[in-house]
């Protein structure tokens, strides 16, 4: 998962710092796109869409029904000399992409940056058209013609990892003209109600003590110090949620038949198979973490949030106290400044080099913190391409929490540089494993503040944010996973109604969150809001697999004398040149066993057992 220049800045040049609204909070940057291209008018971009195409149609007419025989061959004539070109192409094309993306991404209201985006989409896939022959023929040469050519082609064989990875799709893989129509197909399948989503969110308004705000300032005030204002917010949420729902209702209903249509197809037995195997894990290693999760949810959420409801002086919380901060918990503004300083202090401590790369973001203008109208909610880490260099979007309110999310997008920048040493084709990492660097800064960014914090008030705040923040990591995104479950397998029967849709949500939302929690009326909507059931469907079990890994992954750094960070880096470096038994191997890990997840929720549990003991002193 993009630019073109900003509004505020017509001319495409450099975007400036901003001030935000709230002064508390200092001098917000916005990224500069023109390390990409100088604007959308640009001969630079324009150029570089007609020399793309014009490689891609040379690039067919040299390779296309002749890759059997260039397999006999090394140098220029052989398959090594075929992948570089690929590869290049790919890069540019995704350069391209990143450029109308990342604009659009920073400011959807724009009419302009939609149509950039529209444009530059559909004129990719026009030229992906004529690349779309080579990986389908590549995957028809016979495991004898592949191993020769792996032996006697040094070029070819730099792109093992990446053929083996290929040779997993054949199965799945149709005739390349059926494959051509279902790319062609996607600008207005799938992907056009990835746009009505995107214009949908970015147009609602929620009204609370008659203020009109976007979503992301209405999502903050459930974490507001006062029940009412939380009680507001999510009453203004349901509200809007509710008269949107018939568009959401569609939308799912389309994702969840495009998805279907394209497995059945593609013959993929299980509704989320397609996702595991690009995500190159094992289905039964899924339903493994699946299962360990939710036999977990009584000692995780269940009993924390019954911990809470007693901190607030409730018998039982209503669904927006949820994230509400603790009684006696200091409320303040984290300036943007003292917010760097942290995470890359906590980076530092750890490796000087991982602080080096992520101060990179800070000095060269690669983050977009502030909140503006028309920009995307939550926060991403988009990689570009190899050429390039990664760019990070946050949304900074000055939140504790604001600080832990810059942390984690920092840490899938720092492993977005790392990867792309491995060049286009090898450095994107599966989405289990993607979620590991920015898992593990969230982690040293916590640990390093809670060794600093000695006051039992502020201590017991800290534990209990994160343990909040794991539950919504590994607890909330199982849920969520097993409501997409419910959805896609329900979809294959038939259009679902939105009540439909909101009974399945609300049965998933009772069992994660447990009997402490009061889903009234209005939260049956809240499903309609999260991105990722219509941008990636299923991608959610990786922030858990992720967590617990990382879990697992730093009570070895807590035990480690020495080499921990060398074979760190190595294993970010690796990109998706490996798969996960090879990467977890030199730490002593294996998620095939049981007992690694449950290592990685006993940590959680730890967490829930100090609060617990912090309570009792």
């Amino acid at each position: 998962m993009f630019n073109a220049s900003f509004p505020r800045n017509p001319a495409g040049g450099p975007a400036q710092a901003t001030k935000s609204g709230d002064e508390a909070l200092g001098r917000l940057p916005e990224w500069d796109l023109t390390h990409l291209y100088p604007g959308a008018s640009s001969p630079e971009f324009n150029n570089a869409f007609d020399e793309a195409a014009k490689k891609a149609r040379s690039f067919s007419a040299r390779w296309k029904g002749k890759l059997e025989e260039a397999a006999g061959k090394t140098g220029d004539d052989g398959l090594g000399a075929a992948i570089e070109t690929y590869e290049a192409l790919g890069d540019t094309l995704g350069r391209l992409g990143s450029f109308a993306g990342l604009s659009y991404y920073a400011n959807a209201a724009d009419p302009a940056l939609r149509k950039l985006y529209g444009d530059t989409s559909a004129r990719i896939t026009e030229i992906y058209a004529d690349l779309l022959f080579f990986e389908l023929e590549l995957n028809r040469l016979d495991e004898e013609t592949i191993n020769k050519a792996l032996e006697a082609d040094a070029r070819f064989a730099h792109y093992h990892p990446w053929v083996l990875d290929l040779r997993l799709e054949k199965p799945h893989q149709l005739d390349d003209r059926i494959e051509q129509l279902f790319m062609e197909k996607s600008t207005t399948g799938g992907q056009a109600f990835n746009r009505l989503f995107d214009q949908t969110m970015d147009r609602m308004r929620f009204t609370v003590d008659g203020e009109e705000l976007p979503l992301e300032k209405t999502l903050n005030l459930l974490s507001d110090a006062k029940e009412p204002v939380r009680r507001k917010a999510a009453e203004a949420l349901a509200a809007t949620f509710k008269d949107n729902l018939p568009t959401f209702s569609l939308i799912m209903n389309t994702v969840a038949k495009d998805t279907e249509i394209n497995s059945r197809w593609h013959a993929f037995e299980d509704i989320a198979d397609s996702r595991h195997l690009s995500n190159r894990v094992e289905r039964e290693v899924v339903d493994a973490l699946t299962e360990a999760v939710r036999e977990a949810y009584p000692r995780l959420s269940h009993r924390y949030y019954a911990m809470k409801a007693k901190w607030l002086g409730m018998e039982q919380m209503n669904y927006w106290d949820r994230n509400a901060p603790l009684p006696d918990a200091a409320e303040r503004v984290i300036p943007w400044d003292e917010a760097r300083d942290t995470v890359l202090s906590a980076y530092g401590a750890f490796s000087p080099e991982m602080a080096d790369i992520a101060r990179r973001f800070f000095d060269e203008q690669w983050i977009d913190a502030p909140i503006r109208s028309g920009k995307r909610t939550g926060a991403f880490a988009h990689p570009t391409v190899p050429s390039a260099h990664p760019y990070v979007l946050v949304n900074y309110l000055g939140k504790p929490r604001d600080v832990m999310t810059l942390a984690h997008e920092l840490g899938h920048g720092v492993h977005q540089v790392l990867a792309a040493k491995q060049g286009a084709l090898m450095c994107s990492t599966p989405l289990t494993l993607a979620e590991t660097a920015s898992v593990f800064g969230e982690m040293l960014t916590f640990r390093a503040l809670l060794s600093q914090t000695t006051d039992k008030a502020k201590r017991k705040a800290m534990l209990a944010q994160k343990v909040e923040d794991m539950i919504n990591t590994v607890v909330r995104q199982i849920a969520f996973y097993q409501f997409e479950r419910k959805v896609h397998t329900a979809r294959r029967e038939g259009e679902l109604t939105e009540d439909q849709i909101n009974e399945m949500w609300m049965s998933v939302q009772a069992e994660s969150l447990g009997p402490a929690i009061k889903l009234a009326d209005g939260y049956e909507t809240y499903w309609s809001y999260v991105p990722h059931f219509i941008h990636s469907p299923f991608y959610v079990y990786a922030y858990a697999f992720g967590d617990c890994l990382v879990n697992s992954l730093y009570a070895v750094y807590q035990n480690a004398e020495s080499g921990f960070q060398d074979k760190y880096f190595e294993m970010l470096t690796a990109g998706g040149t490996k798969h996960h038994s090879e990467l977890l191997k030199p730490f002593g890990l294996d998620a095939s066993d049981p007992a690694f997840w449950s290592k990685g929720l006993s940590m959680i549990e730890g967490l829930i057992d100090e609060l617990e003991a912090l309570d009792k002193e």
